[in-house]
């Protein structure tokens, strides 16, 4: 099933109001995590993600954005989750705080864990797009969801 075959299917079953657009389909982490972090999100455990913001001015992509519907998708591609963003900051890689780590949902739950997972794979991303990760100085865009379907 294709992302938008999985989001058409939501709308007729009602998770989804007629009308509205997917906004886009993804996995998460780097591929050795993404199967990880897409069944995190799919229970539920996993209801917000972060990522460079310079990555999106690089790559002239567009921010997430609040009221979005989006595909979380494992490592071949198959959609796992529907997801309604909620909230969307952007703030330095510092001030990320306990609360969205933890809402991140991979083990352990802590700030500290969150710091040394984040800023290992933030600065590999970096590197591999030609640039650098600066934790002092980057900023983040952190991304609140939850899960519209399947329930």
């Amino acid at each position: 099933m294709t992302p938008t075959e999985f989001f058409n299917d939501a709308i007729e079953a009602g998770a989804v109001p007629a009308g509205c657009k997917l906004s886009s389909a993804y996995s998460l982490g780097a591929p050795a995590q993404s199967d990880t972090l897409a069944r995190l999100v799919a229970t539920g455990e996993k209801t917000a993600t972060s990522s460079r913001f310079s990555g999106y001015l690089q790559d002239h992509d567009p921010l997430p954005a609040e009221g979005a519907y989006d595909v979380v998708v494992d490592s071949h591609g198959t959609p796992v989750a529907l997801t309604l963003t909620t909230r969307v900051e952007i703030v330095p890689f510092m001030a990320v705080s306990a609360e969205h780590a933890a809402r991140e949902g991979e083990q352990p739950k802590t700030l500290a864990a969150w710091r040394t997972v984040h800023e290992a794979f933030f600065a590999a991303e970096a590197a591999e797009a030609g640039g650098h990760f600066d934790p002092a100085s980057d900023n983040v865009v952190l991304e609140t969801f939850k899960v519209v379907y399947p329930l």
